[in-house]
């Protein structure tokens, strides 16, 4: 069985498999268009030479842990090793991945131009994001391309088994 996690899913799965979540240190959010630094198994789920990726982000809380068999509770085997596919400045686990099991990314592969800055629009009339400079700066940058489609491409392959041959 695949599962597969995006932002607040990313999250959850994570925590579910033992994983230490919760709110930055720096009480900041990551938002809008993002630079992914890529852990050599990221570079081989993108089937990319390149050291990063970029995506739309649109968090508070992060995954500061690793999922390890033993905080699991017994859902992973001794033997399973979740991998960190790459990191940001703001978020050190960016995503994971577990061979033919778990796929999951903190960025939103799917976010347009209109939707980030929908995004930090409602959450600033909320009053969850209170940096205003912050985040003017991320609703500029939404316009510029984002590798999206590269993140779903690897999505896809993930859930038709396509990925049998990336392991660290």
């Amino acid at each position: 069985m695949h599962f597969s996690g995006v932002c607040f899913g990313h999250q959850i799965l994570c925590r579910t498999l033992g994983a230490k979540v919760g709110p930055a240190p720096s009480g900041d959010w990551e938002l809008g268009h993002t630079k992914l630094s890529l852990h050599s198994i990221g570079k081989k789920l993108f089937k990319t030479d390149e050291d990063e990726i970029y995506l739309n982000q649109m968090h508070q809380d992060t995954v500061f842990t690793c999922p390890e068999p033993e905080s699991s509770n017994g859902i992973l085997n001794p033997s399973q090793k979740v991998l960190v596919w790459g990191h940001s400045p703001h978020t050190k686990i960016q995503g994971v991945y577990l061979l033919n099991r778990l796929f999951t990314t903190q960025a939103h592969l799917a976010f347009d131009s209109a939707m980030v800055k929908r995004e930090i629009q409602m959450r600033v009339e909320a009053g969850s994001i209170k940096d205003l400079e912050h985040a003017d700066a991320a609703s500029e940058t939404s316009h510029l391309e984002h590798d999206g489609d590269v993140v779903a491409g690897a999505l896809l392959r993930f859930f038709h088994f396509e990925d049998d041959g990336v392991n660290a």
